[in-house]
């Protein structure tokens, strides 16, 4: 079968692939569109990257990922903020590369807690920090900053912003072409808030990116591996993917999977796999399949 038009895999979902295969496998797929990850862009440089995404012609959904700026004040934190400005000239860059229809929208992390720190409040106070320095930059090279929020479970180590309405509150001081927010369903599924925060994010225009999988228990023992495919899990793909669709978003839905077993089977299965999961479990509910089926 050929892939959704609006499907785009995150290549993290293909984790043991090098940058050139997995371009090859997508568009092997009939994919059209690709979530990019830095480590393996750093690994050929960006030109030759950038040379080599021109030519797949595949479009840019995102660039995963920066942020981690949670430290406090010092040479960490400093190197922290250039890597970011790093991030955000590749975006751009990757972005031009693509085929029409690519989004420069880089997906920011905050990061978790200092070591040694209970200090929520400050790193979460240094996020927005950040934002204030990092988002004249992203407006100036035409890139829009993506905060996810992550499920509760990661605030210690990974995001101290948990809930949507949190990455919505650190994006408000600024355009929402600068700062926006990513929807991820794997993160806030559980949220009561969730859709009130959602049609919020629609209606500042601030959705930058919707990213799908599953939640299925019980979880492994690395928590950061328990993603599924779409359908295999409790998510209500349905309701979310309506909610995100009614306030507008028309960009990528890109599949995003950590989950060894998925790792290690060949990345042309799990290509063909995303795209028959995506089909039954998210496509029936953006707006355009709605339309038809009527």
């Amino acid at each position: 079968m050929s892939a959704h038009p609006r499907l785009s895999m995150n290549v993290g979902t293909i984790k043991h692939a090098a940058f050139d295969e997995s371009l090859q496998v997508l568009t092997g797929a009939g994919y059209e569109s690709v979530g990019l990850w830095r480590e393996p862009i750093a690994e050929v440089g960006l030109r030759v990257a950038a040379k080599r995404f021109r030519e797949s012609g595949l479009r840019l959904s995102t660039l995963c990922r920066q942020g981690f700026f949670t430290m406090r004040e010092g040479p960490a934190r400093r190197a922290s903020i250039d890597e970011n400005r790093r991030a955000i000239e590749e975006t751009a860059a990757l972005a031009e590369a693509g085929a029409p229809g690519s989004r420069a929208v880089l997906v920011l992390v905050a990061g978790g807690l200092p070591e040694g720190s209970t200090d929520l409040i400050g790193a979460r106070a240094r996020a927005a920090q950040a934002l204030e320095e990092l988002a004249p930059e992203a407006s100036a090279a035409g890139v829009t900053l993506a905060i996810e929020p992550l499920h509760p479970m990661y605030a210690s180590d990974r995001a101290v912003v948990s809930t949507l309405k949190q990455a919505l509150d650190l994006a408000a001081p600024f355009e929402a072409s600068a700062v926006g927010v990513t929807v991820d369903t794997f993160h806030i599924w559980w949220d009561p808030e969730v859709l009130p925060q959602i049609a919020r994010a629609g209606a500042e225009g601030r959705i930058a990116s919707y990213q799908v999988c599953d939640w299925k228990t019980p979880l492994p023992a690395d928590v950061l591996l328990g993603r599924h495919q779409p359908g295999d899990g409790v998510i209500d793909f349905a309701t979310l993917t309506r909610a995100v669709e009614a306030v507008g978003y028309t960009g990528d839905v890109e599949v995003e999977i950590f989950n060894q077993r998925i790792w290690d089977a060949p990345a042309h299965e799990t290509a063909r796999r995303t795209a028959e999961a995506f089909a039954a479990a998210v496509a029936p509910h953006l707006a355009g399949e709605r339309a038809d089926a009527a």
